[in-house]
């Protein structure tokens, strides 16, 4: 088994943990899974043996209740989940809470929990009574102290690094150096989602590029309901957010958009969306003799399972790094799962690397 231990029960937890059990009760026949095998490892094979939060409906209860607390509104796709010994331990806040979140009181968007908060001594604690191997940490965007925070308990308890979130730990090079000094791997930046509007942002944009065209400017505009873009309307915490979406598709093309002319990021928070997020995108270009044209998409997808379903394969690969003593950011394991990885890398490109580092 994969000992993981997962920061932020929210939403994108809870879509994890139900696919896990997905995994184990329809083996084969699971639908969307993708990389089946990696390195040898199934999904079946990742076990949640802690979690962290500081939600009041969380803090205390096991794991697979917790998943399905508020305010939590993702879909349940999987309910007939056994009892699970892993506790939620109550983390610090630090600035894993916006202003946004506490003042939403007729949403219940955020209940401080009353318990004592863990030191990162204590956190290390945990993740090493519970023989974690890996972290993986879905804390809301725009968390650094809190990243920063469990990735110093990680290296201090030895386990590996999943970062899920815009916070550059992975592709920044002092904390890439700090695991390497610890002899640990890092994955991350920021999932890119199953089939999210990144990834069909990205595959359209090349578009042009392999077709020929020019490509003049674009934008991509992102609405939801669930407590990410509710945290997200606090423009201050979108720097690294924007910064990840958008060098994800500029990174793609032979040559970049001025800045004006590009983009691409959360717009707004519809509360009746729940975890349904809409993306608009939208590029407008310029075909042979300069014949103007655009093209214009709508998406429209379950949020968190769209990030689960990377969450699935970057802890196998975190666990493979681990089983090769590999230290440090890990570029071909990152590049593909990835919006701001260590090195940006083709999509099918990076495929192929993610499959040879997992052979």
């Amino acid at each position: 088994m994969i000992r993981t231990a997962i920061v932020g029960l929210g939403n994108c937890a809870s879509s994890l943990v139900q696919s896990i059990h997905y995994c184990r009760k329809n083996g084969d026949a699971a639908i969307g899974v993708p990389f089946p095998i990696l390195g040898g490892y199934k999904p079946s094979d990742i076990e949640i043996v802690a979690a962290f939060d500081v939600d009041e409906r969380k803090v205390g209860r096991s794991v697979n209740e917790a998943i399905f607390a508020a305010p939590n509104c993702t879909a349940t796709f999987f309910s007939d989940l056994p009892a699970s010994p892993a506790r939620v331990h109550r983390g610090p806040d630090l600035d894993g809470v916006t202003a946004f979140m506490r003042n939403q009181a007729p949403h219940r968007s955020f209940v401080s929990s009353k318990a004592t908060e863990l030191s990162a001594a204590e956190v290390a604690k945990v993740l090493k009574s519970s023989g974690a191997e890996i972290v993986i940490s879905f804390l809301p965007v725009g968390s650094q102290a809190a990243s920063e925070f469990y990735a110093t308990c990680a290296l201090e308890a030895g386990v590996a690094f999943v970062n899920a979130i815009p916070v550059f730990l992975a592709s920044n090079a002092k904390w890439a150096a700090a695991f390497a000094k610890h002899h640990l791997p890092i994955l991350g930046d920021d999932f890119k989602a199953q089939i999210g509007a990144t990834i069909v942002h990205r595959t359209l944009a090349k578009l042009f590029d392999l077709r020929g065209a020019k490509l003049d400017r674009s934008y991509q505009l992102n609405v939801g309901g669930n407590t990410d873009f509710l945290n997200m309307m606090d423009s201050n915490r979108l720097v690294q957010k924007r910064q990840s979406k958008t060098e994800a598709v500029q990174s793609i093309l032979d040559t970049r958009l001025e800045e004006d002319n590009v983009r691409i990021g959360p717009s707004d928070y519809v509360p009746w969306l729940n975890d349904q997020k809409v993306g608009y995108v939208r590029l407008e270009g310029r075909l042979l003799g300069g014949v103007p044209m655009s093209l214009e998409v709508r998406l429209q997808v379950e949020d968190s399972p769209n990030a689960a379903a990377m969450a699935l394969a970057a802890i196998r690969c975190a666990k493979i790094a681990l089983d090769r003593k590999l230290e440090g950011a890990v570029p071909d394991a990152s590049a593909f799962l990835f919006k701001h990885p260590p090195k940006q890398i083709e999509d099918s490109e990076a495929y192929d690397r993610l499959l040879a580092f997992a052979g």
